[in-house]
């Protein structure tokens, strides 16, 4: 209590109140007025306003402690020295009487010269024989009973506000450790006794129903703990949360878990309960109870038992089952089922974790563990060829797909590159050596379209993968094996197919392409995968509108194709003969559908192997551009002569080749009709009268006509070779029925007897037969007649029946292969000479390495032709052996 006084130097004793717990320092009054006190007003206001200010004195003495807090007083009822007691019941009377606003009737009896009064304010609180630790047991009491209601679930039978307010008093009058000190004992008693005991009892029970049982009582304890925390709120906020002890909330699982949970008893029985109910699940013997485990996985999060308790023992039970799985269907089902299951099983276990929010260290430890036991440990089954093989055959693109993206989880994709580099070898290879020659880039490019569509759909385009098909691919396609097809060579036959289909297209057109091939076409060979969506049939509708457009769309597309197996050749050499063999024969004859394809693919090889290589196929098409301007030329002076009427003399047309840029082609002799000599005669005197100095070397085997012929159903123009002309030239003046022997014919048309029964085979034989072969056969006999066929029909005025023409005989094919290799041992002996040249000395080894780098676009020779080569440059004196395995140039 404050008290005013009017001494210049009272000061507030700090031992007159020893129930204050803070020193508050007293508030001092300077007495510099004027000795002349005014009486003191005491009303309800808590601030007073001093006097103005009067002149100074001297300061009195410090007061004792008796004396502090005391003014004199004025009434006449004071004590012996002049001090007024507040204390008493009822203040003296003064004998001024007061006015109604509290001013003084009468002017103070108070000298100013005896100085100042004392007021006495001593404290007001009366002692009383308060006992605190009385209250205390008084209100334990009353909380004891109330927990015991609590704990018997029930909520009647007291007051929580009492409750509460009893506690908050016992707080107040430092009671709280106690209190806190009961009140945990008391609950822990509880639950040793309450609790734990009735479930050890049903301990032997199995563990589901034993977490049952620990997850009824952890409810229940909650629940009891939530009032109970209603009723000790003051002491959980004022005590509690700044001492060091645990707050009530702290406090429920925490004894849960150390008298409850962490019994020897109980739990391994609560943690193989949770487990067990996944484990059931797993099995599919009982639906997991998702109500159940939910409520023991937050359990185990409350009690904070989930990490060191339950993730350990749950990821143990786990390894141990998903082990004994994968071993297990690893061996029972083939690999696109162990990887649909494997799938089924991961995603499974992560809806789980994510459905029951699992920790984040749960779900990315259980990821792991399921990915090591089912992928890595099962690499070597899952990556096996024999496992891979039979999902290649089938072009099985979503089971493909399913085990490279289960390997690919931890980066194994590219262990797939062994099987996948064998099975695309065995498979390149048996069709290198088909016997099936004329089907063999059909083949190929099917292979490696689907090859590609599996690399980029199913393998991701990994990147090994991606190398080891472009390295298998061009392993296989330059295999070599010296035998009939290649007429005993070690010339590859890719480079040759690859020209002769190149050929069919040029020749053909779009026509020509094979369906299994076609953009807009599939087959058994090239047949989308189920994951690949084939066009609807307005698609289809929409992609065949401009037919024409189409087809150069897919004629390069097919030579894009195409010039992708060429860059895999190493032996370009053979695919350059056949080549310019095919490009001469479409270029005398017209056979080519497209002179656009024609320079095309000419611009492709000149980009993709130099100028060098399609020097002399430039050449080719410039002499046929000169040729016709030649032509046009003497047609000119044709017509300039008097008495020249068109059509009535013989139509020539003569093209002259450059016998280095062309192929060689053999003289075959042969009698030309006096007619067509003519014209030839005529022909060359009007060219070496403009070229002097020139030779012409006629090639009859490549020449072409149209002749008119007349059948029993009406006159055609047939288009044929200039062999199978002059033989249907010898039935002119012969009656229908008339025969002419084979004898004859040989001694006429001057031809060898090889060609003569090619050309009658051709004319006699064939789907088309104009000649009629007695007696009737496939093959040409000498004692064979013929005639002309009356019967002959066809729905056009123009047959073409120099097909046989076009073809490659055998006798050609081989002596094309053979001067291949034959000029692959001159490049070869260059490449040896241009080295040693280089480097004066060398070794074997070194001079065979350089060697076959310099001829590996050419086509590499074996071994034992390089050195055969080098053998030969030692007899020629290029070049001579030293000791060391060492050669020397030989300037």
């Amino acid at each position: 209590m404050k008290g005013v006084h009017s001494s210049p130097n009272a000061q507030a004793d700090p031992a007159s109140s020893p129930d204050r717990k803070r020193k508050r320092p007293s508030r001092q009054a300077s007495a510099q007025d004027s000795p002349t006190q005014q009486p003191l007003h005491f009303s309800n206001s808590k601030r007073l306003k001093p006097e103005p200010p009067a002149r100074p004195c001297t300061p009195p003495k410090k007061l004792g402690r008796k004396e502090m807090y005391t003014f004199s007083s004025r009434s006449p009822v004071a004590n012996g020295n002049g001090v007024i007691d507040l204390t008493n019941g009822t203040p003296p009377s003064s004998p001024q009487a007061r006015r109604p606003n509290g001013a003084l009737r009468g002017r103070s009896g108070i000298n100013p010269h005896t100085g100042a009064k004392k007021l006495v304010v001593k404290n007001l609180k009366t002692n009383t024989s308060w006992d605190s630790k009385a209250y205390l047991e008084k209100i334990w009491g009353q909380l004891d009973a109330a927990l015991a209601v609590i704990f018997k679930d029930g909520q009647d039978g007291f007051s929580k506000e009492d409750l509460y307010r009893g506690v908050e008093n016992v707080c107040r009058q430092g009671g709280a450790s106690t209190l806190f000190s009961r009140l945990e004992s008391r609950c822990r008693q509880h639950v040793e006794r309450e609790m734990r005991e009735p479930l050890l009892e049903k301990a032997g029970s199995d563990t589901v129903s034993v977490l049952k049982l620990v997850l009824s009582e952890w409810a229940r304890w909650k629940e009891q703990m939530g009032t109970i925390r209603a009723i000790f709120f003051f002491l959980d906020r004022s005590y509690l949360l700044s001492s060091s002890k645990p707050t009530l909330a702290e406090l429920t699982p925490q004894l849960f878990r150390e008298i409850v949970f962490s019994h020897a008893a109980l739990k391994p029985k609560i943690v193989d309960g949770a487990c067990d109910l996944v484990a059931a699940d797993r099995t599919q013997q009982q639906k997991l109870d998702q109500g159940l485990f939910r409520q023991a996985v937050d359990m185990f999060h409350e009690l904070q038992t989930y990490t060191a308790n339950f993730e350990p023992r749950f990821l143990g039970a786990t390894q141990l089952y998903v082990d004994e799985w994968s071993e297990k269907m690893i061996g029972e089902k083939s690999v696109p089922e162990y990887v649909d299951l494997g799938d089924a099983f991961m995603a499974k276990e992560m809806a789980r974790c994510e459905e029951f929010a699992l920790d984040a260290s749960t779900r990315r430890d259980l990821l792991a563990l399921l990915e090591d036991h089912l992928v890595v440990r099962k690499e070597a089954d899952l990556t096996d060829y024999e496992a891979l093989a039979p999902l290649l055959d089938s072009s099985a693109m979503s089971d493909l797909t399913a085990l490279y993206a289960l390997l690919n989880r931890r980066r194994l994709g590219s262990k797939l590159r062994p099987a996948f580099e064998k099975w695309v070898d065995e498979t390149g290879t048996s069709v290198v050596f088909s016997k099936d020659e004329d089907s063999m880039v059909i083949h190929l490019l099917s292979l490696k379209r689907r090859l590609d569509l599996t690399w980029r759909t199913a393998f991701q385009r990994d990147e090994s993968l991606g190398h080891g098909l472009r390295e298998t691919f061009e392993a296989f396609m330059n295999k070599t094996k010296k035998g009939d097809a290649t007429w005993g060579t070690d010339n590859t036959k890719v480079g040759e197919m690859i020209a002769k289909y190149v050929d069919q297209l040029l020749r053909g057109g779009a026509r020509a392409i094979p369906e299994v091939l076609t953009m807009r076409r599939s087959s058994s060979i090239t047949a989308p995968p189920k994951a690949v969506a084939l066009p609807t049939a307005a698609e289809a509708e929409e992609n065949n509108e401009d037919d024409d457009m189409d087809e150069d769309t897919e004629i390069n597309i097919q030579l894009d194709q195409v010039l992708d197996l060429f860059r895999f050749v190493h032996g370009k050499a053979v695919f350059e003969a056949f080549y310019k063999k095919d490009l001469a024969r479409r270029l005398l004859m017209g056979r080519s559908a497209s002179a656009d394809a024609e320079r095309s693919m000419l611009a492709r090889l000149k980009t993709e192997c130099g100028a060098g290589f399609t020097q002399n196929l430039e050449q080719m098409f410039k002499d046929v551009e000169l040729a016709r301007e030649e032509m046009q030329s003497y047609k000119q002076r044709l017509e300039d002569r008097v008495g020249y009427e068109k059509g009535r003399n013989v139509d020539l047309s003569v093209n002259i080749l450059s016998a280095a840029a062309w192929p060689t082609y053999p003289d075959i002799p042969v009698v030309i009709p006096a007619n067509i000599k003519r014209s030839i005669d005529d022909f060359e005197l009007h060219y070496k009268s403009k070229h002097s100095g020139r030779k012409l070397d006629w090639k009859h085997a490549l020449a072409h006509c149209q002749m008119k012929a007349s059948f029993g159903k009406g006159s055609k123009e047939l288009v044929v070779s200039s062999f199978q002309a002059v033989v249907l030239l010898l039935f002119n003046g012969m009656g229908l029925d008339e025969k002419v022997p084979y004898s004859h014919i040989l001694s006429e048309s001057g031809l060898p007897e090889p060609e003569v029964k090619r050309t009658l085979q051709s004319l006699a034989c064939a789907k088309l037969r104009p000649l009629t072969k007695h007696p009737k056969g496939k093959d040409i006999n000498t004692t064979d007649t013929f005639t002309i066929n009356t019967a002959f029909e066809h729905p056009k005025y123009r047959v073409k029946i120099n097909q046989v023409q076009l073809k490659e005989t055998k006798e050609e094919n081989k002596e094309t292969h053979i001067r291949v290799a034959e000029d692959r041992n001159f490049e070869c002996q260059a490449a040896i000479v241009r080295v040693m040249k280089a480097r004066k000395t060398i070794t074997h080894q070194e001079l065979v390495a350089e060697t076959i780098k310099a001829t590996v676009s050419r086509g590499a020779l074996a071994l034992s032709d390089i050195k055969r080569n080098i053998d030969r440059l030692i007899e020629k004196d290029y070049m001579e052996r030293e000791d060391g395995n060492m050669y020397a140039y030989v300037a």
